[in-house]
């Protein structure tokens, strides 16, 4: 897939957009890597600028440190995304990606650069604990639980070779998501849209929104068909949805009816 070049490691852009489009930070999921994104910037091109965040530890990254904290994540990226900040911009985060996306734009906010929007997907609130051991279980255990979710290619899981090589930061992502504690924190102003699926596991209606309490801007849920990883057969809808909130005209969408 294409690639067009960015001056950070963390940061991958599949398309190049139109002179003042929105920017768009997409956070992925555990284990999770910024080429998954790939189908929802082909249908936002060009009218939104994605960009999509690569953690360490996969894809070209491989070698790099993992980190396995998901506050000392957020601290690195809202670092590296300041410079980006100068422009109308909105973050998308799926599963631990939610929860990342929401504390990066706390410390952006934090920071003078309050986003436009932020949409959450398949997560539960972060003042709502989500604590977990997993990331103690065994390998096999693990498996289990990716294949439980979904989302990933079972020709991938029954390779050993390939297993070998991603398990590792699924663990630590895994470690990341458990581990999380909200500290709290000042709502945002955004508006926040919250996506889930209906036979998702890992979170119901009830945790997905309590997102609510984190903005004093407008709140949606927006509910599909399908698992923990519903969105992969509704990229076109959140594309929608994302363009809706975040289009020419819509600023009204920034104070809560």
């Amino acid at each position: 897939m294409p690639v067009t070049p960015v001056d950070t490691p963390w940061l991958r852009r599949f398309h190049t957009a139109d002179d003042g489009a929105l920017r768009l930070f997409c956070f992925p999921h555990a284990g999770g890597n910024a080429s998954y994104f790939f189908p929802l910037s082909t249908l936002l091109a060009p009218r939104t600028e994605m960009l999509t965040v690569q953690y360490p530890g996969r894809q070209e990254r491989f070698n790099e440190p993992r980190i396995e904290s998901m506050t000392e994540l957020a601290d690195v990226i809202a670092a590296e995304l300041t410079g980006w900040t100068r422009v109308p911009f909105a973050l998308f985060g799926h599963s631990m990606g939610a929860t990342l996306a929401f504390e990066v734009a706390c410390r952006l906010r934090a920071n003078g650069a309050e986003p436009s929007a932020l949409f959450v997907s398949g997560r539960r609130a972060p003042s709502i604990p989500a604590p977990g051991s997993v990331h103690l279980a065994t390998d096999e255990e693990l498996v289990a639980d990716i294949r439980l979710l979904g989302g990933t290619e079972s020709r991938m899981l029954d390779n050993a070779e390939l297993l070998a090589a991603i398990l590792p930061a699924v663990r630590s992502d895994y470690v990341a998501t458990e581990t999380y504690r909200y500290q709290g924190a000042d709502p945002l102003r955004c508006p926040v849209t919250a996506f889930i699926g209906d036979a998702d596991p890992r979170v119901d209606t009830a945790q997905a929104e309590a997102w609510a309490s984190h903005t004093t801007g407008r709140f949606r849920l927006h509910t599909f068909s399908g698992g923990h990883f519903f969105l992969a057969r509704h990229f076109d809808a959140l594309a929608e949805s994302i363009g809706a909130t975040v289009g020419p005209g819509d600023q009204e969408l920034l104070t809560r009816n």
